[in-house]
């Protein structure tokens, strides 16, 4: 007598069962992969913009960016930090570049918008738990109203 190849029914539907299983385990897994991914970008942002900043802010201090009298030595917005800034040390006057392009926030609601338009701006004159925009930039922040896998707002970042 020969018996029949294949799969009886109670196995395919084991094996099914089987493979729901696994990929409703696996799929958190990848959000939570991606969560991770977009927070390491953000902190890579958060820190490019922010040196580039005090950079600004340093050669400002030393004599090499030319400022009015009361303003602050920071960038007056975020586009004087690609598109450079007049060495007023050097005779020839060549420019000064504290970033190659300005990264966007990696959890923006607008992809499409400009990177520049994507970050919240705080002011030097701006209290630190009300971040305001104002006169010039001394420090960026996140417009995500997301929380992070560590608990805290990416807005607090």
């Amino acid at each position: 007598m020969i018996r029949g190849r294949g799969f009886t029914l109670i196995e395919l539907v084991v094996t099914v069962a089987i493979i729901a299983v696994l990929a409703s385990i696996a799929l958190p897994l990848n959000e939570l992969v991606t969560q991770r991914a977009k927070e390491q970008d953000l902190r890579r942002a958060l820190r490019d913009i922010r040196e580039a900043i005090d950079s600004y802010k340093q050669a400002s201090d030393e004599g090499r960016i030319q400022k009015k009298v009361g303003e602050s030595g920071y960038p007056r917005q975020l586009a004087e930090l690609v598109e450079g800034v007049e060495d007023q040390k050097d005779p020839n006057k060549a420019r000064i570049y504290f970033l190659r392009r300005l990264p966007p926030d990696p959890f923006a609601a607008d992809t499409g918008a400009a990177p520049a338009q994507t970050w919240g701006l705080r002011s030097y004159a701006s209290p630190p738990d009300d971040p305001r925009e104002g006169e010039d930039v001394f420090d960026v922040y996140s417009r995500s109203a997301a929380v992070g896998i560590n608990g805290r707002p990416y807005k607090d970042w």
